[in-house]
Formats: structure tokens, C-alpha cells, sequence
């Protein structure tokens, strides 16, 4: 793995050498002027084998910034802003989310919001590239090889196309390398919807062909299962909502059998992990096993050479836990030892809580962090004892300093406050003692409390829109860093053929076989169910990274003993990193072992939260049900994975469901944010063949509708 990552490290800096690094609007499609070094270094084999290296280094931009979730998860049914409101136009779909780039200076809460622009410009980054080596790839002699370059590039360029596509809907073509003697290009035409995701399918297609089945550049290669599974989405995209006004001239059931034909072949080749935890949570530093799972078809790579890391670097691991060391009250502190940073971006919404069963199905045990450890040591405040909190009950260093109980809404523990007491964040006084450790608890909180939802109620700003406390995802955890802000350094999974299974499902309730549709979802559900003799309160996540890290013996950080003294990382790590969940406070069963089952009988007879969501969309038709249910399903698998708002964009439900369940993107999402805007950055360059400027006319007419 580590001889692949250095592959695309080198291969990237010719890239850099080759087509330079900058993506402003000015220099759209534009490889650098120096085509005599250029040409020089293609026209050898090695040259163009090692350009092919470097695609790989173009992926990892999307994980580098905030981008990484505001382009992706925002403004869903999924996730919602916290306090932080760095990226908050993306989810609320207000005015500011424009054509231009949204700054300090129009509105941006400060310079970190995600340009609309980046996207675009990346994108055209790798397909610039991709192109130059399609086709100066005759200069590598050897056919094999060859053929794996032109694959890959092929690849790539489907890919950034795919994800253009998705955002901006029909986009510039660009299949040729600029000439080297031609002028900056800046008389471009939009091709339709349809020649975009045309092309997109050819270039899989060509991926598919070309890729070999192994992954032979190591642990992140793009293999055949690959462009297969992206050969199936894009198919499946054909045929989906969004291309309803002309995908009538392709044939469903071609396309359709074609995807469930491409997923049977990734699902035998790429089999499941056996325990979900071994997707994400099990991750225990770099190049670990499970970064060799078969189930992993693509993944941004990343190690712990710094030199490696590429511009940005992987800052994922900051955006999904919530900010607890702002609302704790001092009782958790923040710090390398703790896998993920409380930058708060992205807030689960209800729907993200409630779509799961919570007793059966055990993947929300290992996707969600209900509990952080006491690292920091404080003293029971009078108040506090004025509620019946004893000495004896006052929590110590390593005993639950924050827990969020997952609950259900009819839950009856949970009515009043007769059954526990209060509950609150660490600086205001309340009285839940937790009954297992009877231990008074420094921060606990409930999804619903007397039928309500309650969880956005608690944070420190008193506003639900804003709240920054929330039960957080686990997938990006890393306890690997070596600064509290440093980068990660594990990889990022981009697709999987957990993933694949669903692809497959929808493609067959599209072609009206709900049964096998059905079928195909058992599979992913039968691994989420918990296996005879399962410790259901057991949890892990990439924290434990932190036991081989170097930075162990440093103090670094505000933890304290009861003595005052400040405590070394390796000891707030083990104080802060309790594997232990609240699933037994959480649902109110009693203590088992006993194996559980999420087996759906048939298509008519869905589980219960499906039935609460559809009932609340007031979905009837029986083609729509599935869809939603595959919808739904997808978060109980893939909750997080950087894909959320294509999906609903893809199957036209973007609007229906963020107005359901995303309070703030409730009032202004419109049925045109199925789109992103055309940045205003290349617009504004572009001119007509003769030379001159366009007309605001003809500006408006490469916009897309609504902005």
C-alpha cells in the first residue's frame, strides 16, 4: 500500500509539472505553455505511466476542505448545520447559495465557506490530465500496460464527469488535450444532460474493459469491480428521475438488467466484511487491515508522510462529532486522543436517529459515538447536590463525561422525568444518575423526551437551528494525528459494494421485481443484524489508533487530575475512550446475547420506521414505497459516505425529503437546487468564436434555471 501511495504522491508532482496546479475561472481547461517539457516527458513510456500514477493524487481533493460535506451531505434529510455555520448556505439553500462564490464579503460566516466553483474547477483539473494521457498512452510499449493506463485515465474521467454531472446537470466535453499552440480557449458549448452522462457511460464502459480484475498498483487501485459498480450507478441514473424528460429513447429493462448484471459481478468478486465495524470503526492506524477490505472499490489514500498528503490534506475527521468541548462544561476536553475534532459541521437530523432499529439493527451501535469519557476533572456543584446527587454518586476520571441515549419516541421511560431525572449539558444543573455505574452523568442526553424531539433543544445557544449538541458519526474517527489539528491519515473510503447491493435493489424495483429487490436488501441487513453471543454495548472507533501514537507521552492538552495536574495524552486517552455504548439505556431491553433479526418478509410488509417515514410523505404508490425504502436504507448503510445529495438529486426526492426532515432547509429548497449553479467564474470568461464577450442574454442562457 505504501509503495501505491508514493505512486501517486511522485505522480502527482508531474502532473503538477505537466498541467500546472491553478483552477481559477481564467484557466478553465487550460494546460500550461511549456508543451516542449511536456511532450518530452509523455513521449516515454515511463512519462505517461507515471501521469497515470498521478490521477490517483486528483480524488483526494474532495476530502481536503469543507467541501468535503457541504457539497455532499448538507441541506439532505441526513444532516443539518450545528453551530458552526461555515458552510451554511449549502444547507439551507438561502440566497446566498448563488453563482458566485459565497465570501465574508456576501455573506459567508467566514473564508471557509465552500466555493460553488470548486467543484467545477477540479473537476476539469483531472479530465485535463486524463485526456493528456489517453492519448499520449501509445508511447507505452507494453500493451498491458497500456491498456491499465488508458483504463485508469478513462476512469477518471468518467468519474469527474459523473460527479460534474450530478451537480450541474449537462456540462463542457472535453474528450482531446489543448493543442499546444492553440490560445487560451474561451469559447466553449454546454453539451445536454444526455451527451454528459452518455460520455460518463462510455468512459466507464472503456474502464470496464481495460481495468484489470486485481488491484496492482496496491490497496486503492481502480480495478475492473471498479468502473463496474460506476458502469451500474450511471446506468441506473439513466433511468432515474432526473432524466425523465429524454431518457425515453433508452430502454429500461436494457439499461436496468445491465446494472444488475454489473452489481452481481462486483458483489461475487467484492464480498461483505462480516462485521460492519471492520468498515470504519476497527481502523487502527496506517495502511491497517481493514484498509484492505475486498469490500472497498475506491478510496482516497492517505498515510502519515506528510509530504504525501497532497494540498489539503484529509480533514474529514472534524466534521461530525459535536462540540463538546464548548458545551461540557470542562468535563471533556478535546485533543489528538480523541479520534475526531468538534468542528460540529454536520448535525444528524431526527430522521437520521429515528430510521434505525434501534434494538436489531447494529449498525447504528457502530456508526453512532454515544459516549465520551470523563477526561477532565471538575467537582460536583452545589446546585447539582441540591437535586439529590450525592458525593458518593460524583463521577471520576475515565466514568461517562458525556452519553446521548438513542431512544425511541414511544419509548415510556422516557414520557416525564419521573424514570431518570433531568437531563442537560454540564453547566446546567441536572439530575440523571446513570442506573448502570450509578454515577451522576456531567452531560446526558435524550433523542425524545415526553414524545418529542428534544436532542436539538440542549446546546449552548438555546436555538434548535444552531444547536451544537448532537450524537456524532464515527467514520472518520483518527487517533493517529499527531497535533490536535493535524491531519488524517487514514483513507476515505469513496465506494463499496455495501453500496453495490443497493444499486442492485433499486435497479430491480425499477424493473418491477419488488421481491428480488427485497432479497437484495436482506443480504446488507442479515450483516447488520447482531450474531449470537455479540457484546451489544461493546464500541470502537479509529481513536484506537491512538495506542501506537507518538505523541502518547506529551502533555499537550487542558486535562487535569483531581489533584490539578495536568495529565499526558496517553492518560487522557484512556480516560476519554470508552469502549462501551448506551444501548441497554438506550432501548430498555434486557441484557442478551441472543442473535437478532432485520429479515423483511416481502415487499408489502416494511419494517416499522419505513412505514413511520412513507406514512409521513404520504407515499402510497408501491414502485415509490421501495424507492423511498432503498432511500432509507441507504442511510442505515451508508449514513455519511459523501453521497447523500446526489442520491436525492438523482431520484428527484431532494425537495420532498429535506422539507420533511431538515427544518432549516425547509423554507427556501426549491425544486431548481437539483442543480448547483454554473459558477459565475466561468461564465463571465467565456466569449464568443469571434472573440468577443457574451451578451447578458447569452450569459443567462448557460445559467441553470433558478438562479
Amino acid at each position: 500500500m505504501t509503495n501505491m501511495k508514493n505512486k501517486i504522491f511522485f505522480g502527482a508532482i508531474a502532473l503538477a509539472t505537466i498541467v500546472g496546479t491553478t483552477s481559477c475561472g481564467d484557466s478553465f481547461l487550460e494546460e500550461e505553455a511549456n508543451h516542449k517539457i511536456t511532450d518530452a516527458l509523455l513521449e516515454t513510456g515511463e512519462g505517461a505511466k507515471a501521469m497515470a500514477a498521478g490521477l490517483y493524487g486528483n480524488i483526494r481533493w474532495h476530502f481536503g476542505y469543507e467541501w468535503a460535506y457541504g457539497i455532499t451531505l448538507y441541506g439532505t434529510d441526513e444532516f443539518t448545520n450545528g453551530a458552526d455555520l461555515t458552510a451554511e448556505p449549502w444547507n439551507t439553500y438561502d440566497n446566498r447559495l448563488g453563482p458566485l462564490d459565497c465570501t465574508p464579503a456576501n455573506g459567508a460566516a467566514n473564508k471557509n465557506c465552500p466555493p460553488v466553483s470548486g467543484l467545477w474547477n477540479q473537476m476539469y483539473y483531472g479530465i485535463s490530465t486524463a485526456n493528456l494521457v489517453i492519448s499520449k498512452a501509445d508511447y507505452i510499449t507494453d500493451e498491458d500496460s497500456r491498456n491499465k493506463a488508458i483504463g485508469e485515465a478513462h476512469f477518471l474521467r468518467g468519474y469527474n464527469y459523473y460527479r460534474l454531472f450530478a451537480q450541474y446537470g449537462g456540462v463542457v466535453l472535453r474528450t482531446e488535450p489543448i493543442p499546444a499552440d492553440q490560445a487560451i480557449v474561451s469559447n466553449y458549448t454546454r453539451a445536454s444532460e444526455e451527451e454528459t452522462l452518455n460520455l460518463i457511460i462510455s468512459d466507464f464502459e472503456a474502464a470496464y474493459n481495460m481495468l484489470p480484475t486485481n488491484k496492482w498498483r496496491g490497496n486503492g487501485t481502480w480495478t475492473k469491480y471498479t468502473a463496474a459498480h460506476f458502469l451500474a450507478k450511471a446506468l441506473l441514473y439513466r433511468q432515474s428521475e432526473r432524466c425523465a424528460a429524454w431518457n425515453g429513447k433508452y430502454l429500461a429493462e436494457t439499461d436496468l438488467n445491465r446494472v444488475v448484471t454489473l452489481a452481481n459481478e462486483v458483489i461475487a468478486a467484492c464480498p461483505l466484511e462480516k462485521d460492519y465495524n471492520n468498515l470504519y470503526a476497527n481502523w487502527t492506524g496506517v495502511d491497517c487491515p481493514i484498509e484492505s477490505s475486498k469490500e472497498i472499490l475506491m478510496a482516497a489514500e492517505h498515510n502519515g508522510d506528510g509530504s504525501t498528503g497532497g494540498r489539503f490534506g484529509n480533514r474529514t475527521y472534524n466534521y461530525f462529532n459535536p462540540q463538546f468541548s464548548n458545551f461540557s462544561g470542562g468535563w471533556v476536553q478535546r485533543g489528538q486522543y480523541i479520534g475526531g475534532m468538534d468542528f460540529q459541521r454536520c448535525r444528524p437530523t431526527e430522521y437520521a436517529y429515528a430510521i434505525f432499529d434501534n434494538v436489531n439493527d447494529s449498525r447504528m451501535w457502530k456508526t453512532f459515538k454515544t459516549v465520551y469519557g470523563m477526561n477532565n476533572y471538575n467537582k460536583l456543584s452545589d446546585d447539582v447536590k441540591a437535586m439529590g446527587v450525592t458525593d458518593e454518586q460524583a463521577p471520576q476520571l475515565g466514568d461517562a463525561g458525556i452519553m446521548f441515549i438513542l431512544n425511541k419516541k414511544d419509548d415510556p421511560r422516557f414520557q416525564d422525568e419521573s424514570t431518570y431525572g433531568t437531563f442537560g449539558r454540564g453547566a446546567v444543573a441536572h439530575s440523571f444518575v446513570n442506573p448502570e455505574t450509578n454515577k451522576w452523568v456531567p452531560n446526558v442526553f435524550p433523542v425524545y423526551l415526553g414524545g418529542q424531539y428534544v436532542l436539538n433543544t440542549y446546546g449552548v445557544s438555546g436555538n434548535p437551528a444552531q444547536s451544537n449538541v448532537f450524537c456524532g458519526i464515527n467514520k472518520t474517527d483518527d487517533g493517529s494525528r499527531t497535533a490536535e489539528k493535524g491531519d488524517a491519515h487514514r483513507d476515505v473510503i469513496m465506494a463499496r459494494s455495501g453500496e453495490t447491493h443497493l444499486v442492485k435493489a433499486e435497479a430491480l424495483v425499477r424493473l418491477g421485481k419488488y421481491e428480488e429487490a427485497i432479497a437484495a436488501v436482506n443480504v446488507l441487513r442479515a450483516r447488520a443484524e447482531w450474531k449470537q453471543g455479540e457484546d451489544r454495548e461493546y464500541y470502537v472507533d479509529g481513536s484506537i489508533a491512538f495506542e501506537n501514537n507518538t505523541t502518547a507521552s506529551a502533555t499537550l492538552g487542558k486535562c487535569k487530575d483531581a489533584a490539578g495536574v495536568k495529565i499526558n495524552n496517553k492518560t487522557a486517552y484512556e480516560y476519554s475512550f470508552i469502549q462501551k455504548n448506551t444501548y441497554y439505556l438506550s432501548t430498555g431491553i434486557e441484557k442478551t446475547t441472543a442473535a437478532s433479526s432485520l429479515q423483511i418478509a416481502n415487499s408489502d410488509q416494511l419494517p416499522a420506521e419505513d412505514e413511520a417515514i412513507l406514512a409521513l410523505l404520504g407515499v402510497t404508490d408501491k414502485k415509490q414505497r421501495l424507492i423511498h425504502f432503498i432511500l432509507n436504507e441507504r442511510t442505515r448503510e451508508c449514513l455519511g459516505e459523501w453521497n447523500r445529495w446526489e442520491e436525492l438529486s438523482r431520484t428527484k426526492t431532494l425537495v420532498q425529503r429535506a422539507k420533511a426532515f431538515n427544518p432549516e432547509a425547509e423554507p427556501n429548497v426549491k425544486e431548481h437546487h437539483n442543480l448547483r449553479p454554473i459558477p459565475q467564474t466561468f461564465i463571465d470568461m467565456l466569449q464568443n468564436a469571434d472573440g468577443t464577450n457574451l451578451s447578458d442574454e447569452a450569459k443567462d442562457a448557460w445559467q441553470n434555471p433558478g438562479y
